[in-house]
């Protein structure tokens, strides 16, 4: 099995390129919602990247399969870490996509304005009311335009594109549920179940590790984007001259490093 899980502000739909090729090749491939996103449930809580964790171990399980290789873009990645360190049993190996470490990312925002300012629009999801105005209202404009301020080829962002982002974000309550891994982010910094959750992910992870980084992306700075400290098995790491979006902006590069990938594992 092959789970890939998404980022913000997406849904399953944006692996639409990869699911067909990955089966193609002999994989069972499963392209979920994130728990508030899309067609999944919006429950009031459980937007932690624990939480979440399980969530994708119960799909993995659901499906009658003990473990997956799990491939997470954003905060999709944050999730398959979690889930690589927290159940290791249940991940045979890991590719993560413009998605450090969190232990990494915490130490970089810690020391470096640079990073800080470039993921500033975190700190505004902690206003309440007006993010989910923002993203929800407008007929989901601002989804779009969060997907193009963060790339840096453009040219896949057709009207058609955008329009389906920004139609899976006009159902309330999307425009939240979204937003609360966000803030949950910030918020649980200096609370105990944050840092419960940051021990719980200290040991370096036993499987192999795929870790794609855009070299032009605007949101996670390529030259802080290092996780082989936390990894014990084969780490690879590779830059693709792209935005935040690798699998959207390039997809046949995306494919063609991430099958080779699999096949030598």
């Amino acid at each position: 099995m092959v789970l890939l899980l998404h980022g913000f502000p997406m849904f399953w739909w944006t692996w639409r390129e990869h699911i067909a090729p990955l089966a193609s090749a002999g994989f069972h491939v499963v392209a979920m919602d994130v728990r508030g996103y899309g067609g999944s449930d919006h429950p009031p809580a459980g937007y932690d990247p624990t939480t979440l964790a399980r969530d994708a171990l119960g799909i993995i399980r659901s499906l009658g399969e003990t473990s997956a290789v799990v491939i997470g873009h954003g905060v999709g990645g944050v999730i398959a870490w979690t889930l690589a360190a927290q159940s290791p049993e249940s991940v045979s190996a890991l590719a993560v996509v413009c998605s450090p470490h969190p232990r990494v990312m915490r130490s970089v925002l810690a020391r470096n304005n640079d990073q800080k300012a470039a993921l500033s629009y975190f700190l505004r999801m902690q206003l309440p009311f007006a993010p989910e105005r923002y993203y929800g209202g407008h007929n989901a404009r601002h989804v779009g335009d969060f997907l193009e301020r963060y790339s840096h080829d453009r040219s896949w962002l057709s009207e058609s594109v955008r329009e389906n982002f920004q139609a899976a974000y006009r159902a309330w309550p999307t425009a939240h549920t979204a937003i609360e891994f966000h803030r949950w982010a910030i918020r649980s910094i200096y609370r105990t179940d944050g840092r419960k959750y940051q021990e719980s992910i200290s040991q370096p992870v036993k499987c192999s590790v795929l870790e794609i980084i855009g070299e032009k992306d605007p949101m996670i700075l390529a030259e802080y984007a290092d996780s082989s400290e936390y990894v014990d098995g084969t780490h690879q790491r590779i830059l693709m001259p792209t935005g935040h979006y690798p699998h959207e902006e390039n997809p046949q590069a995306f494919q063609d490093l991430l099958l080779t990938w699999l096949n030598k594992i």
